[in-house]
This record gives C-alpha cells, sequence and structure tokens, in this order.
C-alpha cells in the first residue's frame, strides 16, 4: 500500500457500488484469491475513460474479466484483451457472456508480446496494461507501435507495494528481477521522448502516459 491505510478505508467508503455484475465478479475473485485492480484503479479508469471517450482499447492481462467489463460500462469503445493463463479464459469469457458483452469485448488466447505482433500498427487509443509485471518493459516496444499519437497508456502496479525502492538485499529473491525491470520500465517511460509520463502513488502505483 503506498498510501496512507485510514486514508485509502476512507476513500473507499466514498466509492458509488459497482454494477451487479462487476460485484458478483469480485467476490469470486477475492473467493479464488483471483487479483483484480484494486478500488482506487477502478476510479481512475473510469474517470480518464469519461474524459478520453476512446473508440478502440487494447487490455493486456484479462484474468476473469472485471476490468475489462468495467472498461465496457464507462464508454462505448471496442476492447481487444489478452490472456495467456488458459485456466481464466473460460471464466473470462463466461463474465463477458453473463455481463452481456461479449459483442463489445474481445479475448485473444496467448502470450501478449506474440499477439501484439499480429495487431495493426497504430490501432489503439488507449491501451491498459495489467499482465506480467517483468515484462511490461519488453512489451513497451510494442505497445508503442500499436497506441495511436495522442492515445493513452495506463499500467498497474508500478510501484509494487512500495517495495520498488528497497534494496535488493531486503526484498525476496524471487521478486528482485521484478524490481529491477520494473525501475527500467519507469525510466524508460520517463525519458522516452515519445511520451509525457506521469507516475501516480495511488493503489499500487499508476503510469499514465501520453503519446505525443
Amino acid at each position: 500500500m503506498i498510501t496512507d491505510e485510514r486514508f485509502v478505508t476512507y476513500i473507499h467508503s466514498l466509492e458509488k457500488p459497482n454494477s451487479e455484475i462487476l460485484t458478483e465478479i469480485e467476490q469470486a475473485a477475492h473467493k479464488d484469491l483471483v487479483p483484480i485492480i484494486r478500488k482506487e484503479m477502478e476510479s481512475f479508469l473510469r474517470v480518464i475513460l469519461t474524459i478520453k471517450h476512446p473508440k478502440e482499447i487494447l487490455e493486456l492481462g484479462t484474468a476473469i474479466g472485471y476490468s475489462a467489463i468495467l472498461m465496457s460500462e464507462c464508454c462505448d469503445a471496442k476492447i481487444t484483451t489478452i490472456e495467456n493463463y488458459e485456466k481464466r479464459i473460460p471464466i473470462a469469457r463466461e463474465n463477458f457472456e453473463k455481463a452481456g458483452k461479449s459483442d463489445q469485448i474481445e479475448l485473444l488466447e496467448g502470450d501478449a508480446m506474440e499477439v501484439m505482433k499480429t495487431l495493426p500498427k497504430e490501432k489503439y487509443d488507449f491501451i491498459f496494461m495489467d499482465a506480467a509485471k517483468a515484462q511490461y518493459i519488453n512489451y513497451l516496444p510494442e505497445v508503442m507501435r500499436l497506441l495511436n499519437p495522442g492515445g493513452v497508456l495506463i499500467t498497474d502496479n508500478v510501484l509494487q507495494d512500495g517495495d520498488l525502492i528497497q534494496s535488493k538485499f531486503v526484498v525476496r529473491r524471487r521478486d528482485r528481477t521484478i524490481h529491477k525491470r520494473m525501475r527500467e520500465f519507469l525510466e524508460t517511460v520517463k525519458h522516452d521522448e515519445r511520451l509525457e509520463t506521469s507516475i501516480i502513488p495511488i493503489g499500487d502505483g499508476i503510469v499514465m502516459a501520453v503519446k505525443k
């Protein structure tokens, strides 16, 4: 948690209730320990999508479809979402069907890097990246190819619960590679002349970047 937990609890208490289908999926996710976006990211996405009104959205990391359905409720955009974990794909498809969003949301199966290579250049005006954290830096060249000029890139979980700034000797060995690559990703997006980028310390840390 990046922000004081008391503030987070208070902010959560102000949130409007979600739709019935999102509430159902959220409860199932918590029960089955499936990671979904935090409430702070939900609010942030709703506001940004309302401002941007994208026509084509690309999501990296479907999980069980929670964030894709949330985005579909915020705008009329066509949403393409990519998932590689076979056990979650049928659950996501079922949730899209329950939500009545199967026509609006297209789920592509496979490794995000390989799938992105098959997609047309500069097709998307909004990209939401919430997949394998250690791969963000590797995904970035393809993300830049796919993002329209003026398009928005939102990336979740970039501050790793604040552990990103800890010495590598403090964090668990298995997390060291993720943290190293995430720091490289943040350095890259902040200094890429093609992007205007802000790192926002809410939730687990968000990158918001606009392609010039």
